[in-house]
């Protein structure tokens, strides 16, 4: 968590959640209808569907559309070795959780996959299991090849070859970097909201030094 920090210091990410339940989020305040939800403890806050106002998190958490893939979210974090709130962020990011959403250049689903990267047809992308299984492994591909998850979601939004082009690094486009932004911050605070894994019991040896004496 802590190598995070630094790439989050000004980061900052607004939005709301529309009337079919579909979550929008940017970077900066596009229009009136997005609030800041992160980058400031105050207003961390996201509006619903009847204006009530909720935090972004519980959203995350109470939302019938993340509850019902829940266990494809830990599917593809077990079967492709992904943390499942980095999956959880970058859908939110993608598309807010919208199986459905189609992209003017063709990216389908869930994770916005391309068919030809993913090797998969639009309708076969547009099923919820087969785009998060296959967008876990796309990521933790590019985890595995690049030098940090800055740079594997600037792979993910810009492409591979638009990385080597920088040296390995993240490239200067704007659209790139709000979007990993958008994904860390989120990522950030999912794994802040995690509660703490149970404490295994401990089996306490006697200390061999003194029982030898």
């Amino acid at each position: 968590m802590l190598a995070l920090a630094p790439l989050l210091a000004r980061a900052e990410l607004w939005g709301y959640v529309d009337g079919a339940g579909v979550a929008h989020v940017a970077s900066t305040q596009v229009d009136a209808r997005y609030r800041r939800l992160l980058g400031d403890p105050a207003t961390q806050r996201v509006p619903g569907k009847s204006d009530s106002a909720g935090g972004l998190l519980t959203w995350l958490e109470i939302a019938p559309e993340v509850r019902s893939l829940q266990p494809v979210l830990r599917e593809a974090a077990a079967t492709h070795g992904i943390d499942i709130e980095l999956l959880k962020a970058l859908i939110t990011v993608e598309s807010g959780f919208n199986a459905r959403a189609v992209s003017p250049r063709g990216a389908v689903g869930l994770m916005q996959l391309m068919p030809a990267t993913a090797d998969a047809t639009t309708e076969q992308l547009l099923d919820p299991r087969t785009n998060v299984l296959a967008g876990a492994r796309l990521m933790a591909g590019l985890m595995r090849r690049h030098d940090g998850i800055d740079v594997a979601l600037a792979a993910w939004n810009a492409g591979e070859g638009t990385v080597r082009q920088h040296g390995g690094k993240m490239p200067p486009l704007p659209e790139t970097r709000a979007h990993v932004h958008q994904v860390l911050e989120l990522y950030w605070a999912l794994l802040q909201a995690r509660p703490p894994a149970p404490a295994s019991r401990l089996r306490i040896q006697p200390n061999l030094s003194e029982t030898a004496r």
